[in-house]
């Protein structure tokens, strides 16, 4: 959601450095993300951007926008109306960001915090995007002291969260190391 905005920002223009016009702003696209892991996607205004809000440029300019505290409410108020209706519908969710487990659900049954050596999370991110290693690498440290260090949900891990260190690695691992967590979390 929070790439989503930056996307929507940065196609109109909007300094997302400017957290006056940031926050005028906050409220203009419709924002929708599916919640089904077998058809993921992201909206905006209708239009799908799931792909786009990957980018490089957006990756660049999130947290500037994520440290907006009208941003902040906005979306956190958009998540926890996407879990809150999971749960009325009887069915599980999971959610994934920077701050779900401390500040949008912090009550959670089960929360994991994932990490990574920071090469490794960079060689993941630029296999994603067929870019150089070194370059994501320092445009991730960039962004992670940016979200340890703001003011409103700093990056941490939540209080009673299961740190999960995925170094080394595959994405199949990490879900079935994930899934046991949850198994044994939940009985």
């Amino acid at each position: 959601m929070y790439r989503a905005l930056t996307w929507w920002l940065l196609a109109r223009g909007i300094p997302v450095d400017d957290a006056d016009a940031v926050a005028q702003h906050v409220g203009g696209p419709v924002i929708e993300v599916g919640t089904d892991p077998d058809d993921p996607w992201v909206t905006v205004d209708d239009r799908d951007v799931s792909a786009a809000i990957r980018s490089r440029e957006v990756s660049g300019a999130v947290s500037a926008v994520a440290r907006v505290p009208q941003v902040r409410a906005r979306l956190i108020a958009l998540q926890r109306e996407i879990i809150a209706r999971a749960r009325a519908e009887g069915r599980g969710i999971v959610a994934e960001g920077r701050d779900i487990g401390t500040v949008v659900a912090p009550h959670a049954e089960v929360k994991v915090f994932l990490d990574a050596d920071p090469r490794e999370r960079a060689r993941r991110r630029a296999a994603e995007l067929g870019v150089d290693v070194d370059t994501v690498l320092a445009e991730q440290a960039i962004r992670d002291e940016r979200d340890r260090t703001r003011e409103h949900s700093p990056l941490a891990p939540a209080e009673g969260s299961v740190t999960l260190d995925t170094t080394g690695t595959t994405l199949p691992e990490v879900i079935d190391r994930v899934v046991a967590i949850v198994r044994d979390t939940t009985g």
